[in-house]
C-alpha cells in the first residue's frame, strides 16, 4: 500500500508538471497577438514540464512505459502512473477553467481537431511522440539536455499526440463537449496511449541488445 501511495503521488506531480506545460501551450497558441509564432513559443515553454519531471524523477507514463517489463508489478505500476498523471492534469485543468485567457476555447479546438483526425491516425502519430520522449528521457537522466531541448518542441510542432498532455487538453475543454462526444474521446485517448506505448518501446523492440 505504501508503494502504491508513493507511485501515485509522484505520478500526480508529474501530471501537474505536464499540465502546466500544456497550460502555457494553450495560452500562447490561442493568443492572437502572438500569431503566427504562438504555437512555437508554447512548444518551447512546454519543456518546463518534462525537464522538471526528469530532474525530480517523478513518475510519468511515457517516461516509464519504455523501461517496464511485462511482470505484474510493473504493469500495476503503469496503471497507477497513468491514473496519477490524469489526476494531476485534472487539477490543473480545473484551474485553467478559471483563467481569463480563454483556454477552454483553445482546448476545445484542439480536441475537435484530434477527433477530426480520427483515433487511428492519432494513434499512429502518437508513436512518433513516444519515440522522441524516450530518447529525451534517457539523455536527460544522463545530464544530456540537448535532445530534450529539441525533441519536445519537435513532437509538439509536428502534432504528435502525448497521452498526458492530451489528457490535460481534453479536461480543459468544456465539459459539455466531452459529454456529447464521450465515446469518441475515450476511443481517441486509448489509441493515443497505445501509440505512445509503441513509440516508447521501439528502441528495445528493434535493437533489444542495445537497451
Amino acid at each position: 500500500m505504501r508503494h502504491f501511495s508513493e507511485v501515485l503521488r509522484s505520478a500526480v506531480l508529474a501530471g501537474i508538471c505536464i499540465a502546466i506545460g500544456g497550460f502555457v501551450f494553450l495560452a500562447t497558441s490561442g493568443n492572437a497577438a502572438l500569431k503566427p509564432y504562438g504555437a512555437i513559443i508554447g512548444a518551447v515553454f512546454f519543456l518546463f514540464g518534462l525537464i522538471t519531471i526528469v530532474h525530480f524523477r517523478y513518475k510519468l507514463y511515457t517516461g516509464a512505459v519504455g523501461f517496464a517489463t511485462v511482470k505484474c508489478n510493473d504493469l500495476c505500476d503503469l496503471g497507477t502512473i497513468l491514473l496519477g498523471n490524469v489526476i494531476g492534469c485534472l487539477l490543473v485543468a480545473l484551474a485553467a477553467k478559471l483563467s481569463p485567457l480563454g483556454l477552454e476555447d483553445t482546448a476545445a479546438r484542439l480536441l475537435e481537431s484530434r477527433l477530426a483526425t480520427g483515433a487511428l491516425r492519432c494513434g499512429v502519430l502518437a508513436i512518433g511522440c513516444g519515440f522522441i520522449v524516450t530518447a529525451s528521457v534517457v539523455h536527460g537522466r544522463n545530464d544530456h539536455w540537448l535532445p530534450m531541448l529539441f525533441g519536445i518542441p519537435t513532437f509538439i510542432i509536428c502534432g504528435f499526440p502525448h497521452c498526458i498532455a492530451d489528457a490535460f487538453y481534453y479536461l480543459a475543454a468544456p465539459f459539455s463537449l466531452l459529454a456529447d462526444r464521450c465515446g469518441e474521446v475515450i476511443l481517441l485517448y486509448v489509441a493515443i496511449v497505445a501509440g505512445n506505448t509503441v513509440g516508447c518501446n521501439l528502441y528495445r523492440w528493434i535493437l533489444p541488445e542495445s537497451k
